[in-house]
């Protein structure tokens, strides 16, 4: 109950008060739940006059401390949904391109220089090996970038996917860009069962960009989506 004294502030019924002590100490969790409260109420100022250590100030330092911590991982975890969020984005506007293509030579147009932009990334190759030149009509004419037959195997052995950070790139995989790539993620593409394995390959100039440990999901969907039109437009049996 609040008791008017005939002043402009009120003063708390010392039932009432003791009722929040009770209360307070029935739920001890409270202030690490609703940590916000901290930041409006008045602490008491330790006295370093005398001998007794003050736990509650330490204490309420910490939740305060903690407070602050939990704020920034709530800013950095929004910083990511948001990130990711994005390169979903960017990443349906990209199939979309890929799909819109009216022939083979505009697809490969789109792999190797659209999607860079689409992506902002600063690179794309997409490679295969060079037996694959006679099952492959018009492939080395079409921007692939064609390699030494295990080439892929070499650079992926049985990994369907690998993510690398501060690398120096491969000229047989990125040619004139092999200096400006600086983290590389790349990705076999099983184009056809009558040809050797692919190569799709994204490249940043930031050494950062891509990283192991780094989700892949939205990187191999493009790549299948990248295969089925190739064998599509090719005429080839999966």
């Amino acid at each position: 109950m609040i008791r008017d004294t005939g002043h402009r502030e009120a003063t708390l019924d010392p039932v009432l008060a003791e009722d929040v002590i009770t209360w307070l100490r029935e739920h001890p969790d409270f202030l690490l739940r609703h940590p916000e409260v901290l930041q409006q109420l008045t602490l008491p100022i330790p006295d370093h006059g005398d001998r007794v250590v003050d736990l509650q100030h330490f204490q309420l330092q910490k939740l305060r401390n903690d407070a602050d911590r939990l704020r920034e991982q709530q800013r950095e975890l929004i910083a990511t949904t948001r990130a990711n969020l994005n390169n979903q984005n960017r990443v349906h506007a990209a199939v979309l391109f890929l799909l819109d293509a009216t022939s083979f030579e505009q697809l490969i147009q789109t792999v190797t220089t659209d999607l860079a932009v689409l992506l902002d990334l600063d690179a794309v190759s997409l490679l295969v090996e060079a037996n694959a030149g006679a099952d492959m009509p018009r492939v080395n004419r079409s921007g692939v970038r064609v390699a030494e037959p295990g080439t892929v195997a070499r650079l992926l052995g049985k990994r369907d996917i690998s993510l690398r950070d501060d690398v120096t790139a491969d000229p047989e995989i990125w040619g004139p860009a092999a200096g400006l790539v600086k983290s590389e993620v790349l990705i076999r593409l099983r184009i056809s069962d009558e040809t050797p394995d692919g190569l799709l390959a994204f490249g940043s100039r930031d050494p950062d960009t891509f990283h192991a440990g780094q989700g892949t999901e939205l990187v191999n969907f493009l790549a299948r989506v990248v295969e089925r039109q190739i064998r599509a437009w090719l005429d080839l049996p999966a």
